[in-house]
């Protein structure tokens, strides 16, 4: 049996995964690719410094920060101010490279050698938190699969509050890679 949190888990899930295709769902993914492509270069300035690929920092910022750059990638703080959300106390930054590039150094990014798309999205589970996995095994992360097929309802709604009712209006890390493949722009390996 496949264990919950694998690489094997991950490419499972990311094997069966597709788009949302309704009218709304399709509106919203066409305005996260057009703000992820007008900030290409910022996101490649991460990966160049970083190691991380710049698809994922993208998602990462649309989830984080909606995608402004006078916040924080830690968690959406501002710029400027030491953060005051989870992590809390660190900074300030004074741009939002810097915070990207701390964050990133803070999760040891180093230390991962094979950024493939299922690694990729351990990473983002594990960036957001493994509350999904451990407690609510019943849903897929909708911080991963929000906008598509995988993912319908419950979230976490605050730090530590779950709420099986509540649906996810994020677009997922999932669905960000899954826009750039249809783009053309996805080149993580599977494997």
């Amino acid at each position: 049996m496949m264990e919950r949190g694998s690489l094997e888990y991950y490419m499972s899930l990311w094997s069966k995964a597709h788009l949302k295709d309704d009218s709304l769902s399709k509106k919203k993914l066409m305005l996260y690719s057009s703000k992820i492509l007008a900030n290409i270069k910022r996101y490649q300035f991460i990966q160049k410094e970083t190691g991380v690929p710049w698809q994922l920092v993208a998602g990462i910022h649309g989830l984080e920060a909606s995608f402004r750059f006078d916040a924080c990638l830690h968690n959406g703080d501002p710029l400027g101010v030491k953060t005051t959300h989870v992590p809390k106390g660190l900074g300030p930054f004074f741009t939002w490279e810097a915070s990207a590039i701390d964050v990133l150094h803070r999760k040891h990014v180093e230390k991962i050698k094979d950024w493939s798309i299922p690694q990729c999205l351990k990473f983002a589970e594990a960036y957001n938190g493994t509350g999904y996995l451990r407690k609510h095994p019943e849903i897929n992360s909708p911080y991963l699969w929000s906008f598509t097929n995988l993912y319908t309802k419950g979230k976490y709604v605050a730090d530590g509050k779950y709420d099986s009712n509540a649906v996810s209006k994020q677009v997922g890390v999932a669905a960000v890679l899954l826009i750039l493949k249809m783009d053309n722009l996805l080149d993580i390996p599977l494997a």
